[in-house]
């Protein structure tokens, strides 16, 4: 008994010197709101696809070739698969080890008479160790690993969502400088008839040299604006090629801007939100994987037990018949001391894990603030859009007074410039709140995490 005491005192003192595992920070926990600060009605459920509700079959192809060929993707999937390997190799920790050795000799020697004698022996081992996991260290490796596998493949959903939204984003920026270049064009064309009106009548004596040189510089300065767009809508089709994949080349449109569609705002609750992201569950995931290091390293004060055989046969010349040999035998390994090694590694560990619970907290508290964000964002656009629309129907009507009165001869052509002026300021800036709006609807549909459930 005293025998069998000594060694289990010994083990409980090294259990009881090991340190403790601190809890995860109180102040890195989120609350989820009970509601959203900006509310608008919800009318759909977020489908898998859900670029399509813009309507437009292009962007879809766009989207498909984007999440089938982009390289950020493809680069996110090998770290899943590099993830797997390392996850594979740590699972060796928890089964015996099985290796094989053959050692083959020949020998030349005299024996005692004086004769020579050649001898020849082979000796085939197998050996088997096993380390039994007492305190979990290897089980602690395991799970951070596992863990890892798992960050890496919320990665790569993350990497996919972002990608399609980029993709959708830069689609719909295409298509709105197309309809800028058709505003721009539209108004060079009536310009072009102004300038024309102004030269007859100024061949004929009736307007003054001032009146055709403002409509030259007026030509001049709607024509000046067409190639910056034009060199514009060739930028952006080069960023799409390279987001799909190719290089760059024209691409199709599958409609214009008037026919993209606005989608329904999505009906997600903000409790729902943690478990939609990607990139809130890698948060978690990597918080489980250091964790787990943090009990690895804990485990690592504490005795390991490793168990060893091995089991084989000396086959030679020398002898008539083979000689089966064997062993098997058990070692504990305790730390002493290590000069403050285990100690500075199990600290740096459990910083680490706190690290990574900030960092989940910091992820979760940007991905609130995004959904705020973009739900504020597009109600405040559609007021924008509704009072530009007004504007523009306004300012549209004053520019047919005024050309009506300057053909009539009844204003000078002032008047219809700056008529023709404020029409074309108000549609551009129309233009560009409905974009940023639907931009917004896309960037929402990103915040709120997509549909995670359709990631390959």
């Amino acid at each position: 008994m005293r025998r069998i005491g000594l060694p289990l005192l010994s083990l409980s003192l090294l259990v009881g010197c090991a340190p403790a595992l601190a809890p995860i920070p109180a102040a890195s926990t989120v609350a989820p709101p009970m509601a959203w600060r900006t509310s608008l009605e919800g009318r759909a459920e977020i489908e898998p696809q859900w670029w399509n509700a813009f309507g437009d079959p292009a962007l879809a192809w766009i989207v498909a070739a984007a999440r089938a060929n982009n390289p950020d993707i493809a680069i996110a999937s090998a770290r899943v698969r590099e993830a797997r390997g390392q996850e594979r190799a740590s699972r060796s920790l928890l089964v015996p080890t099985l290796d094989g050795s053959t050692g083959v000799s020949e020998a030349r020697s005299l024996n005692a008479f004086g004769t020579a004698s050649r001898s020849l022996g082979v000796q085939p081992v197998f050996q088997a160790a096993y380390e039994v996991d007492l305190f979990g260290r290897n089980r602690a490796q395991v799970d951070a690993a596992s863990a890892n596998t798992a960050a890496t493949q919320a990665a790569r959903e993350a990497a996919a969502l972002a990608v399609t939204a980029t993709a959708v984003s830069g689609y719909i920026t295409l298509l709105t400088l197309d309809r800028r270049l058709e505003t721009l064009r539209e108004t060079l064309g009536a310009r072009a008839e102004a300038l024309k009106i102004a030269r007859d009548r100024a061949e004929v004596g009736y307007t003054s040299q001032l009146e055709l040189r403002q409509a030259q510089a007026e030509y001049r300065a709607a024509q000046q604006q067409i190639p910056a767009v034009e060199a514009s809508i060739a930028r952006q089709e080069n960023a799409l090629s390279q987001l799909i994949g190719e290089t760059p080349r024209a691409l199709a449109r599958g409609g214009n801007f008037a026919g993209l569609q606005t989608p329904a705002i999505p009906a997600v609750f903000p409790s729902e939100l943690t478990r939609r992201r990607p990139d809130i569950a890698q948060a978690e995931f990597n918080l489980a994987a250091s964790d787990a290091r943090m009990r690895a390293a804990r485990a690592q004060f504490l005795p390991q037990l490793r168990l060893a055989g091995s089991a084989g046969a000396v086959l030679s010349s020398q002898l008539d018949d083979p000689v089966g040999i064997w062993s098997f035998g058990g070692s504990i390994l305790a730390p002493l001391f290590s000069g403050g090694r285990l100690e500075g590694q199990f600290d740096a560990a459990t910083a680490q894990r706190d690290q990574a619970a900030f960092a989940y907290q910091r992820t979760v508290l940007t991905a609130f603030r995004e959904v705020e964000d973009q739900l504020v964002l597009i109600d405040r656009l559609g007021e924008q859009e509704r009072a530009l629309v007004a504007q523009r129907e306004a300012v549209a009507d004053a520019l047919r007074h005024a050309t009506n009165r300057y053909r009539a001869g009844y204003s000078p052509y002032l008047e219809q410039i700056d008529a023709q002026r404020a029409l074309l300021s108000v549609e551009l800036a129309l233009l560009q709140v409905r974009s940023d709006r639907l931009t917004a609807h896309v960037a929402l549909y990103q915040a709120l995490g997509g549909a995670p459930e359709s990631e390959a």
